[in-house]
């Protein structure tokens, strides 16, 4: 489906899903609980619909009782062979851990552009905890089969802080204590939401700043009752729509969030912005924009939204941390510059780790999502400024996160 967005200027408040991430994770808690879990405010984006998936094929009963809430009791018996993830990279670093947990044999499926994105840096670590692996190439699908033991092993968190989760909180149900030794761990406040997940199922996980990770093993999961916050990812593009075209103010939201995508406000701050904080609200309004510096290294999600920022910002931008975006769902700094090149903005990746953006006018276009839910949402955000409009091919892929992000922002329109 493509998807033409006019220039326009926005007004208005909206409510983002939750945190996928959250959800993610405390659907995998749900699931390792003995008793029964009820999650709210979850919102049924392809990620979380892999997620429960997943929960279900490995043994959790799920029950819908409200149009966002679910009844999940849970524990671990696989009612399947294979874990299908869809496009979810969470997902599928999230669950391999979990599922070597049994010991029957379990394959992994992905598809689309998670068949190209980097799972290597799981297989080794697993066979340190004792999981048979049968890889293919370090790519999905692979298979395991534990069950996983606890123990020593060392994990590269270089790539991702994924599969760090998913190891946070499947070795609490070891038989034995473990020791994680991380190697250049990134995207640390993602460990820290595992963290906290983990704690409100009664799971204590300990570190020592981010390079060890401690873990007693034979530990249990108690059941929890848990509201799933907004995202503050999906919520950093309705920010820069506000500061760029306007005035939105995002709900469900707080700054006191351990999502790494609240730094997004202080990204609009240096750029000129003006931005409003209230306990469970957050609101952007246009200013004349300029020129910023950034560094990204941690909330890496954040590229597209900032891209959208700095094109309409005067002058240049500097952003920091471009490592982080070549195994995304596209390679995303390659991606914001090809597409930005077609409405006229100048992005320079030249350097490495670093993405520099000269603002200017945008142009009419037609571009591609790369089929990458953020980079539809940043062309749609960009076409906000447009001399004209701007036609997104396959606009659809923002299902992924936010199935109704485009008419969300047609809502606010004035």
């Amino acid at each position: 489906m493509d998807k033409t967005v006019p220039s326009g200027r926005v007004k208005g408040t909206l409510t983002p899903p939750c945190s996928k991430s959250y959800a993610q994770r405390a659907l995998a808690a749900s699931l390792l609980c003995e008793e029964t879990s009820v999650l709210r405010n979850i919102e049924f984006c392809s990620d979380t619909r892999s997620a429960l998936q997943c929960i279900e094929t490995l043994g959790a009963r799920v029950t819908r009782i409200g149009e966002e809430t679910l009844s999940i009791e849970g524990g671990l018996r696989p009612q399947g062979h294979t874990l299908r993830v869809g496009e979810s990279g969470l997902s599928t670093r999230l669950f391999t851990p979990i599922a070597s947990l049994c010991g029957t044999p379990i394959t992994i499926e992905g598809e689309g552009t998670l068949l190209r994105r980097p799972m290597e840096m799981m297989t080794g670590p697993l066979r340190t905890l004792g999981v048979r692996v049968r890889d293919n190439g370090g790519f999905l699908p692979f298979e395991v089969r534990g069950p996983i033991r606890g123990g020593e092993v060392d994990v590269d968190g270089s790539v991702s802080s994924q599969f760090i989760t998913g190891l946070m909180l499947a070795l609490p149900l070891a038989r034995h204590d473990t020791t994680i030794h991380v190697r250049s761990a990134v995207s640390t406040p993602y460990l820290d939401m595992t963290i906290d997940t983990a704690a409100r199922f009664g799971v204590e996980i300990c570190h020592n700043d981010y390079e060890e990770f401690y873990i007693e093993g034979g530990q249990r999961y108690s059941p929890a009752c848990l509201s799933i916050e907004g995202d503050w990812s999906a919520a950093a593009m309705l920010l820069v729509a506000g500061a760029v075209a306007g005035e939105v103010t995002v709900r469900n939201i707080s700054m006191l969030s351990k999502q790494a995508d609240t730094a997004v406000c202080t990204a609009l701050v240096r750029a000129g912005a003006a931005v409003i904080n209230e306990a469970d609200s957050v609101t952007a309004i246009s200013r004349p924009l300029h020129g910023f510096e950034f560094d990204a290294t941690n909330c890496p999600d954040l590229f597209p939204a900032l891209a959208a920022l700095a094109a309409a910002a005067d002058g240049v931008s500097t952003i920091r941390g471009t490592s982080r975006l070549l195994h995304k769902e596209s390679n995303r700094a390659e991606a914001i510059r090809e597409e930005y090149a077609k409405v006229g903005i100048e992005v320079d990746i030249s350097e490495e780790d670093v993405m520099r953006i000269r603002g200017g006018k945008i142009r009419p276009a037609r571009v591609s999502s790369h089929d990458d839910h953020r980079m539809a949402m940043s062309m749609a955000v960009s076409a906000l400024r447009c001399d004209g409009q701007i036609t997104i091919e396959n606009a659809e892929c923002v299902a992924k996160s936010y199935p109704g992000f485009l008419e969300d922002l047609e809502k606010i329109r004035v």
